[in-house]
């Protein structure tokens, strides 16, 4: 499939405080929004047209509500085409995670330090450039891992980053990455190939039946940067199907720590470690 990034998108202004930027940003970044632009005292929220309808609405009016208590005034309005890829590329600056892993953008130069793990990403719009804190959090958390003999999946790869850096991290083993967007899959077995890292399995996973399918195939290692609802419905789905499997989970707000805390109780497992940035963290989990 080709992909050229120009597509009808609905633009969300949104009338708040830039003090209120970041964690709208980080909100509606885990209800799947991923393009923001700060204006003063609007923040501006873009999505691809055909994932705005009323039900998708009621969803984000329901979490600011929760959240804070009130909905802020807003209007939604239909966008002609653009060219998101190339607004969106032309704005990327590499990404040091670390003194050991940086993100560059595709055909951007740069002089790494020396011994320090370089990863390629050419983005078209997928999560996962390093930009978001949560992508940054998990490789932060699988930095100090031994990964050399673990067999890891990664759920919801984006632009397979995650999958990338566990193979340039020392992984030997096969690494399934998947994602329920055709546009990521195909985006990330591009990113893989840029980065030289094989043996990186990408498939379109949607169905509950195909991911416990490929559960039980085995897993040391499953990586989840996704995001609270999700997590929700497939966290009791590994415990099930891959009962003895680590779980590196990002995608969740500082806020939700408490029921994150529970869920984990309910199933069984065991905080190993907890990270923070802004108002994201991340988790390794195992089973108890």
């Amino acid at each position: 499939m080709t992909q050229t990034g120009t597509h009808h998108h609905i633009e969300l202004s949104i009338d708040i405080p830039a003090s209120l930027h970041e964690l709208y940003i980080a909100l509606l970044s885990s209800e799947g929004i991923e393009y923001f632009q700060e204006e003063d005292d609007r923040l501006l929220a873009y999505l691809p047209e055909s994932q705005w309808n009323p039900g998708r609405e009621e969803s984000i009016r329901s979490l600011l509500q929760e959240r804070f208590g009130s909905v802020p005034p807003y209007k939604a309005s239909f966008m002609a085409d653009r060219n998101w890829n190339a607004e969106w590329e032309a704005h990327l600056q590499p990404i040091e995670i670390s003194d050991r892993i940086i993100i560059i953008q595709k055909n951007k130069e740069i002089v790494p330090k020396p011994g320090q793990i370089v990863i390629e990403i050419n983005p078209k719009m997928s999560f996962g450039t390093g930009y978001h804190a949560t992508t940054r959090l998990m490789l932060r958390q699988m930095e100090p891992m031994d990964l050399k003999e673990k067999k890891i999946m990664d759920i919801g790869t984006g632009t397979g980053v995650l999958a990338i850096a566990a193979r340039k991290l020392g992984c030997t083993r096969p690494i399934l990455a998947f994602d329920n967007n055709s546009w990521a899959a195909e985006n990330a077995m591009e990113n893989i190939v840029e980065n030289d890292t094989p043996d990186i399995d990408v498939k379109m996973l949607d169905a509950e039946e195909d991911l416990v399918a490929n559960l039980r195939d085995g897993y040391d290692l499953i990586l989840a940067n996704i995001n609270k609802n999700v997590i929700d419905r497939i966290l009791p789905v590994i415990r099930r199907n891959a009962p003895a499997s680590e779980v590196l989970l990002s995608g969740i707000l500082v806020y939700d720590e408490p029921w994150l805390k529970k869920l984990l109780k309910r199933l069984s497992y065991t905080v190993v470690n907890t990270v923070y940035e802004d108002e994201w963290l991340s988790s390794l989990v195992r089973p108890e």
